[in-house]
């Protein structure tokens, strides 16, 4: 029996804060320590934070993380840990792990596969490593192995994958076992999505089974740069066998996870396998570290269940994801609190929500005075003595009225602010919107009419929304909120400087119909620890609208538009699937059979219509968070041209299909 106690970490950084991501990693190593690890894997490019992006070519910035590193070093006596940063050799700058052993650098991993799809940009500051490479680097004015090697320390032999090196079928550990690997660590930024989780928890014990290894993953945490949101989540396994799980979407700077594994196990595994077949040709690549681990006894360490096994999972990772990334994107901006124009629909509720959810997730994880003093730069909180006060100094709620807003949804609106604690303010601007409308009338020399002017008229409504709330926000120094969501995202169903006005936008990553049926979630259930929001019946009772037509129009979002989860199913196959028209109206008209094939093509060719016209609206959007790999935001994911042909040639192929089948 050969025991050791190794860790990981996962670490909320922030690019460039050089001062904050060395303490965050010089805690976790002290955490590490007192929980008895002598190994301990912290995330990838830790000191310089992930999120860099073209600051990484800068010499200064690769310089700076040098000394960082060097600063770092002493606090690693006793340990072997594992460290991420950008180096620059011969012309090229490089993705590294730094393993750092008893004070001293043993050498540099660098990273061989770079991730350069969906949010990924690597290959654009970062050259992949050749396999099976080795180099010198010089340091200081010392020099170090760099490349494709190994460690043997104290008699273990520790290999690395770095993030994308184990998400490639030619995965980096199953070369390195051949020589005799008996750990692996990964250091990883790997961002949230929907179901991503259970992806890693599934390579990191395939590894750990197939290489016959222990593996140990680390994460960042948190919303590290602005849109994307890590969730933490550090695995250890052996044998196939998960030793330990850390929590996600945690609110803590860092979470440490340790388990205790045995060595001389996962070799008797490998010996016992018929498949393994070692390699035997000569090995320049191993990097030998003389080190003394300490003695330690068996020991069982029980996992504690969490809300990760709650039947509606998905709808606890949204509430957690985009909590933890409104809470961070606040501090990291030193802003003062948060503005929602809130209407009494579902979007501003969820988004006033997701505030309130925040405070909750923190207070509960963090305690009231450790969440108070993540906010210290906010004094006007620090008096707060209830979760309600913190919402109340937080969050102000403006429902803006016109002569076309109706009781229901101010009395919606007024509901859901007061059950969340939230201040509740109220504008009158219809005053405002029709003075616009007389302002234009006499300039062009006739009356605005709804059969005539419809749009215009809808419009102006939604924009004078915006000065008012803005106004709001500058004084309190807060942050205002947009509430469009990616179902009118895709369709332009949204005023440009109306309603999507705003600094941040935290649901136009999530499409309509999932929203409202995480509100009603939330109306009835809420999440595990933290409980429902019963006054989101008043919201889920309605049939969402713009309300800017008058009254006696009875304007819904679906008559404007087509069903909503017809339409995110139109979204999927056309953006995410890259059907075209025909046949996503084949596809169509297999999922909802309901519908008629006019119908069915009416909405196909509308929505390709609309989805040409306006990506311009899309590339204007308020920075919005990353939740899922169907996300519409140009500057992360799904590009396309603002100017198009706009699908001509295949509505027509459509058009001509349906008059077919209808025998017209």
């Amino acid at each position: 029996m050969k025991l050791l106690k190794v860790a990981a970490a996962v670490l909320n950084q922030t690019p460039f804060d050089w001062a904050g991501n060395k303490l965050r990693i010089v805690d976790a190593i002290a955490e590490a320590r007192q929980q008895g690890a002598t190994m301990l894997c912290l995330p990838e490019l830790c000191i310089t934070g992930y999120g860099c992006e073209d600051a990484f070519h800068s010499p200064g910035l690769q310089a700076t993380a040098l000394d960082v590193l060097q600063e770092i070093l002493p606090a690693t006596r006793g340990m072997i840990v594992s460290l991420g940063l950008p180096l620059e050799f011969q012309h090229s700058l490089f993705n590294v792990a730094c393993l750092a052993v008893d004070g001293q650098i043993a050498g540099l991993v660098a990273k061989r596969y770079l991730a350069g799809d969906g949010i990924h940009y690597e290959p654009r500051w970062f050259k992949p490593w050749p396999a099976g490479q080795r180099a010198e680097v010089s340091i200081g004015d010392r020099t170090y192995p760099l490349g494709d090697i190994s460690f043997q320390i104290g008699g273990v032999k520790i290999g690395f994958e770095i993030c994308e090196d184990a998400w490639v079928a030619s995965r980096r550990g199953s070369e390195s076992v051949l020589h005799g690997v008996d750990i692996i660590l990964n250091p990883s930024a790997s961002h949230f999505a929907f179901g991503k989780h259970a992806v890693r928890q599934r390579f990191v014990l395939e590894g750990s089974r197939a290489f016959g290894v222990s593996y140990v993953y680390s994460n960042l945490l948190g919303n590290e740069s602005g849109r994307i949101i890590y969730d933490g989540g550090a695995l250890i396994a052996s044998g196939g066998q998960l030793r330990a799980a850390g929590p996600r979407f945690s609110f803590a700077d860092y979470v440490v996870t340790s388990a205790q594994i045995d060595i001389y196990e996962t070799r008797l595994q490998r010996s016992r396998s018929g498949s393994f077949q070692p390699s035997f040709r000569a090995d320049e690549s191993t990097v030998d570290v003389p080190f003394e681990f300490p003695a330690l006894d068996p020991a069982v360490e029980p996992q504690a269940a969490t809300w990760e096994s709650s039947p509606h999972l998905k709808e606890e990772e949204f509430a957690r994801a985009i909590s933890l990334a409104l809470f961070d994107y606040l501090r990291k901006s030193r802003s003062h609190g948060f503005v929602v124009s809130i209407s009494g629909g579902a979007d501003s509720a969820a988004v006033s929500c997701l505030v309130a959810l925040a405070v909750a997730f923190g207070v509960k994880e963090l305690s009231l005075a450790g969440f108070l003093a993540k906010l210290g730069y906010l004094r006007r909180v620090q008096s707060a003595g209830t979760e309600r006060e913190i919402v109340g100094q937080l969050l102000s709620c403006v429902y803006q009225s016109t002569e076309n807003s109706g009781p229901v949804t101010l009395n919606a609106a007024r509901g859901v602010a007061t059950a969340i604690g939230a201040e509740f303010l109220q504008f009158d601007v219809d005053r405002l919107a029709k003075e616009y409308v007389q302002m234009v009338s006499a300039a062009v020399g006739r009356p605005l009419t709804w059969e005539q002017d419809d749009l215009a008229l809808q419009n102006i409504q939604a924009r004078v929304r915006s000065p008012g709330v803005w106004m709001l926000a500058n004084l309190r120094g807060a942050l205002l909120l947009s509430t469009s969501n990616r179902s009118e995202a895709a369709v332009g169903y949204a005023t440009m400087d109306g309603d999507t006005s705003g600094g941040l936008s935290p649901i136009a990553g999530i499409d309509k119909a999932f929203l409202r049926h995480w509100l009603r979630w939330l109306e009835r259930h809420g999440p595990q620890g933290v409980g429902p929001i019963p006054a989101l019946a008043a919201v889920n009772d309605q049939a969402p609208t713009a309300e800017l037509r008058p009254s006696s129009q009875k304007q819904t979002d679906e008559q404007d538009l087509m069903p909503y989860d017809l339409l995110d199913a139109v979204e999927r196959a056309a953006i995410r699937d890259k059907l075209m028209p025909l046949e996503v109206l084949l596809r169509m008209r297999s999922q909802f059979p309901q519908h008629t094939l006019m119908k069915l093509g009416g909405w196909v060719e509308r929505f390709f219509r609309l989805w040409c016209r306006n990506q311009w609206k899309r590339e204007r959007y308020a920075p919005s968070f990353h939740v899922d790999d169907e996300n519409l935001d140009p500057k992360t994911w799904c590009r396309f041209p603002i100017l198009s042909g706009g699908f001509e040639r295949e509505l027509a192929e459509l058009r001509e299909y349906v008059k077919k089948q209808s025998g017209e």
